[in-house]
């Protein structure tokens, strides 16, 4: 997976057609989308490149904000590994070397069905990383989507998880 997609609850069906409709108008008509165990939350595996599909879905939403009703957030994923706390600290460490010394970090954990504590995985990432970290106003943010034996892990610019309503609201304005 490198794409989790977050829907409304029992709203997947449609959503799965929405993000189908959208990779192919960005140039992936092999995308293979699922809904996983855990209601509302799909995961995605798409040959493009995660990060241009946000942009892309940005870009949509400025000018076509109708066309997408049902995605809520969409949250790029760089790496997989098992929900075990060795193993996600290992590759937030890897993943992190993306940082410069004097940037900062902040880590958001966001999990399911498992019995990792976050304070655990924060402590374990946050003690093996010598940048300073910013939770208000950071340069890099250090994703953890834990669903339930598998586990997703980027390490991000601040503000590239899309959340469509915001984006939605930022038209507004």
């Amino acid at each position: 997976m490198n794409l989790i997609i977050t829907c409304q609850r029992n709203l997947e069906d449609p959503t799965i057609l929405e993000i189908q409709n959208m990779l192919e108008r960005f140039g992936d008509t092999e995308a293979i989308i699922e809904k996983t165990v855990f209601s509302g939350i799909i995961q995605v595996q798409t040959s493009l490149d995660n990060i241009k599909v946000i942009d892309n879905f940005r870009e949509i939403i400025d000018d076509e904000p109708w066309l997408i009703k049902y995605c809520s957030r969409i949250i790029p994923i760089q790496k997989e590994c098992e929900s075990k706390l060795e193993e996600i600290t290992k590759v937030a460490i890897e993943l992190s070397m993306i940082m410069k010394d004097d940037e900062t970090y902040r880590i958001t954990i966001e999990k399911r069905h498992s019995s990792l504590h976050t304070k655990e995985i924060i402590s374990s990432i946050a003690d093996s990383i010598s940048n300073k970290v910013s939770l208000e106003n950071s340069d890099w943010e250090i994703v953890v989507q834990v669903l339930r034996n598998k586990t997703g892990i980027s390490v991000i610019p601040q503000d590239t998880i899309l959340s469509v309503d915001k984006q939605k609201r930022v038209e507004l304005d």
